[in-house]
């Protein structure tokens, strides 16, 4: 890359980063993925020191024309590459940027690294083919246009927001209905906790749960990421294995879509890896929700 320069980053590069992800989705997507909220976010995740975890390359004139970062939130046994370049302008940076991200991830420790892409981006689908990425698997995000006319479930499956002292609980079922999925990382609480605490916010009155017998089942966890967007985004929702196919799922998404909506917002978006043995897919195809856009995840070992 001759004339380019590379450098590590911090919060004064968000509004650079923005631009660069923005465009990145408009050519890949048709539209912005990222927002302020979420590049900040990422900045300030834990296990990311932004300086030698994140580069920016500018381009012969200095323009701003790619970002790659690498992380790991939950400290498991593989580390996350990311890589966003200005359409045609960025493109020579995605080899390099990977090389960087390599070389550091070898550094903090880990042997595997995934990187996700979406299909369309075929020259970064080279630079990871090149360097030993091959396909793992496919995941989709999924959108469902809000009316305004959503309403919650009826009161038999016990749906509500969560209360303080039920976290716990809140974190328990999210790691045991995970735990029979692909690729299931465990967390601790206190790590758990502490990625929360890492956020810019969290609007705790979106975090529900469905109780059965008096006991707490479901749970479906919304996270802020969409708000700047108008969009309402389910970061996970989980039922208990002996309560899955009762309805629950769909009664606590409902619940979710009612609250998103009655606050002004116009979707509701999630995304969902179209290996999930429990059926996610088919549950939000059933609550109106569509595909927008595929991503596929390549994974290197060694």
């Amino acid at each position: 890359m001759e004339g380019w320069t590379v450098r590590g980053c911090s919060l004064r590069d968000v509004a650079a980063i923005l631009s660069i992800t923005r465009a990145s989705d408009i050519a890949s997507v048709g539209e912005p993925d990222w927002t302020e909220e979420e590049v900040v976010a990422t900045l300030t995740a834990p296990h990311l020191d932004p300086a030698v975890d994140a580069w920016l390359a500018f381009g012969p004139d200095g323009t701003a024309l790619a970002w790659a970062y690498v992380d790991n939130p939950e400290r498991g046994e593989r580390d996350n590459v990311e890589v966003y370049a200005v359409p045609t302008a960025g493109r020579p940076a995605f080899g390099p940027l990977l090389d960087l991200a390599l070389a550091r991830i070898a550094e903090r420790g880990r042997r595997i690294v995934r990187a996700g892409v979406v299909p369309s981006e075929t020259a970064y689908v080279e630079a990871l083919t090149a360097r030993g990425f091959v396909f793992r698997k496919r995941h989709a995000r999924m959108t469902r246009v809000l009316t305004g006319d959503e309403r919650p479930p009826a009161p038999g499956f016990g749906v509500r927001a969560v209360r303080e002292e039920e976290l716990p609980r809140f974190h328990e079922v999210l790691q045991t209905a995970f735990a029979d999925t692909p690729d299931f990382v465990a967390t601790s609480y206190p790590d758990w906790l502490a990625a929360l605490a890492a956020l810019p916010s969290v609007s705790r009155d979106e975090w529900l749960v469905a109780e059965a017998d008096g006991a707490i089942v479901g749970v479906l966890q919304s996270a802020d990421q969409g708000v700047e967007r108008g969009e309402g985004w389910v970061k996970n929702l989980a039922v208990l294995r002996g309560h899955r196919g009762a309805g629950i799922g769909g009664a606590l998404l409902r619940a979710a879509f009612a609250i998103y909506a009655a606050k002004g917002r116009t979707t509701a978006g999630l995304g969902v890896d179209l290996t999930n043995p429990t059926g996610a897919y088919h549950l939000y195809t059933s609550v109106g929700m569509t595909v927008a856009f595929a991503a596929d995840m390549y994974e290197r070992t060694g």
